[in-house]
């Protein structure tokens, strides 16, 4: 190694953003389903787990397509890599690392449930069922991505809609969809006392059956000026956003079923939680 690399570098090589280290692997692995090699006409050896899901990483920062999966990182197969994906999928293991990761994050302290903000923007697609003739994008077919989050921008949910639902439909949906979060003593925390909205939420309708949850619903009214001060709390959904669709693979939404982009939102959230933990050590 070079005097210039050592003093530039440190001599430490940066880890790539789908290397996966120890200690999360270890989160990961205790959720994954066990599969029993066959005594009897055994088969070919199962690629290592780790490996198919540094390469599942690789596809959803990256956005490259499954058959051009390079061989040489040792992936496997962009083919075992995707049904890997979809049999992790089945067993719900995407769900349960974002509760497991969100109870760390509550443990921690850094989790603030005092208020909650939800925003649901455009992304464009090229298949799947849950799409629709997008308002904002000339009629294109597209998806939405409606997010909550806690105060500071952690995501505590994800649904995906075609893209002509209509922001409000989805409001208390996405309420019901927080898990329950453990990681301090008592019951645990599934509702925020306040959640944000911009005006596409703008429906009494909707406000009352937010309070019937026992949630506060703080939502800025078509025909009333600007100024109400909602924007310097909102703007955390907004990062939340920036940095989802930081993994390229979200940006325009290419899988055609619904299961498996859906998996790929929920990861992407749970690698944020990841790297917050890891902030706050």
């Amino acid at each position: 190694m070079s005097l210039r690399t050592l003093i530039w570098g440190c001599g430490v090589a940066r880890r790539k953003p789908w290397e996966v280290d120890d200690e999360l692997w270890a989160v990961i692995e205790s959720l994954l389903p066990r599969v029993e090699r066959r005594t009897r006409h055994p088969g070919r050896k199962r690629h290592p787990d780790r490996l198919v899901f540094q390469g599942i990483l690789f596809v959803l920062h990256t956005g490259i397509a499954w058959e051009h999966l390079p061989q040489e990182l040792g992936f496997g197969s962009g083919m075992t890599c995707w049904r890997r994906l979809a049999e992790w999928t089945e067993a719900d293991v995407w769900p349960r690392l974002h509760e497991t990761l969100l109870a760390r994050l509550r443990g921690a302290g850094a989790l603030d449930f005092s208020r909650a903000v939800v925003d649901g923007p455009h992304t464009r697609v090229k298949g799947g069922s849950k799409t629709g003739r997008s308002p904002v994008d000339r009629g294109r077919n597209g998806s939405k991505h409606h997010l909550i989050t806690d105060a500071t921008g952690i995501p505590l949910a994800a649904i995906l809609t075609g893209g002509n639902r209509n922001d409000v439909t989805q409001f208390i949906p996405l309420l019901q969809a927080v898990p329950p979060v453990r990681g301090k003593r008592g019951r645990p925390r599934r509702r925020p006392d306040t959640v944000l909205g911009d005006r596409g939420y703008d429906h009494d309708k909707y406000r009352r059956l937010a309070w019937a949850l026992g949630v506060k619903p703080v939502i800025a009214r078509r025909g009333v000026p600007h100024g109400s001060g909602l924007g310097t709390e909102r703007w955390v959904v907004e990062r939340a956003f920036a940095h989802l669709h930081w993994f390229r693979r979200l940006r325009i939404r290419w899988e055609v079923r619904d299961d498996i982009h859906e998996a790929f939102l929920s990861l992407a959230c749970s690698l944020i939680c990841w790297r917050r933990l890891k902030s706050f050590r």
